[in-house]
């Protein structure tokens, strides 16, 4: 079971793009998954909460200035690159704030694990994705009515409190039960990365399936943007990181945290708030940002390994 597990995880791209093509082929099979978006990214986030603990807090208080430089970089860089992107390519409102939206959110839950394959320091990396989700209540909604309010109308209140039930509760409950019913949680935890890939796969596969003519249309604009808005994450991110002088394990791992952000968290907001259209930009992000990410946590891996051997041999 496991063996499955793992396999389904590590090719969740493969299985977005199988669903999303069932999605454009046959949207029937899967435009029933709208009314149910915000429950599943809910489901999401609360096995993210299961992963956390009390300690990850404790390290954010030890590590004040990493952690306080990654969530500026996340909340600074993402957001401004798609303001950027969507001005130079001149998109439409529901493209526009669909891009706007992506940068906002905060840190993907899927960083962690590409953070550990790719040598970085893991502790920084929960520590960024847990702060970027606890803030994102106030943040993302504040963000996407700055950046995104002269294309179409954004609801700060309302988006507030949707994220608060979507996310911050699942998150708190997660990490609740984690601390109260530990043994409980490590049983039923090799099954939550199972759940989450339905989820995503499914949200993904939604998304297509209500807008299969407009992705269509915009499909690969939409696909070049989406990589140049991750590419410019993981540069930007690097190099601020670098610039501030933190050591490469941790520059790589700030990287890591801007480029892939919680596109699943964006195009649930796009569904529930926008045209279906605007939760394309987030759903090309689902699959992109995991191939990318899988090829940067690769290159740094070999670099490291090198680096390692010079040491040894010098």
């Amino acid at each position: 079971m496991k063996k499955i597990i793992k396999a389904l995880v590590d090719n969740l791209a493969l299985l977005v793009i199988g669903v999303g093509v069932l999605g454009a082929v046959a949207p029937g099979t899967l435009t029933w998954v709208g009314p149910y978006v915000s429950w599943m990214l809910g489901v999401v986030m609360f096995g993210m909460g299961m992963t956390l603990r009390v300690e990850d807090f404790r390290n954010v208080l030890r590590h004040p200035w990493q952690v306080g430089l990654g969530v500026a970089a996340q909340f600074l860089i993402m957001p401004f690159v798609a303001y950027g992107l969507v001005k130079a390519f001149n998109l439409p409102p529901e493209l526009a704030v669909g891009v706007i939206l992506v940068g906002t959110c905060p840190g993907g839950t899927a960083s962690n694990v590409i953070a550990y394959l790719a040598k970085g320091d893991v502790a920084l990396s929960v520590s960024m994705t847990m702060t970027t989700t606890l803030l994102a209540p106030i943040v993302t909604p504040a963000l996407t009515w700055f950046l995104a309010d002269a294309w179409v109308n954004v609801s700060f209140m309302a988006m507030m409190i949707s994220i608060a039930e979507m996310v911050l509760a699942p998150v708190l409950l997660g990490l609740a039960i984690h601390h109260f019913a530990e043994r409980q949680v490590e049983r039923i935890m090799p099954v939550m990365p199972l759940v989450s890939v339905v989820c995503i796969v499914l949200l993904v596969g939604c998304v297509v399936a209500l807008s299969a003519a407009k992705l269509v249309e915009v499909g690969l604009l939409m696909f070049g943007l989406v990589i140049l808005h991750n590419g410019f994450g993981l540069l930007l991110g690097y190099v601020m990181a670098n610039a501030c002088h933190l050591d490469s394990r941790k520059a790589r791992t700030v990287a890591i945290e801007v480029g892939m952000q919680n596109s699943g968290m964006a195009a649930s907001l796009a569904i529930m708030y926008f045209n279906p259209a605007a939760a394309i930009p987030g759903a090309i992000f689902s699959v992109w940002h995991n191939v990318s990410g899988s090829l940067v946590a690769n290159y740094f891996a070999r670099k490291e390994e090198k680096e390692e051997l010079k040491a040894v041999n010098a």
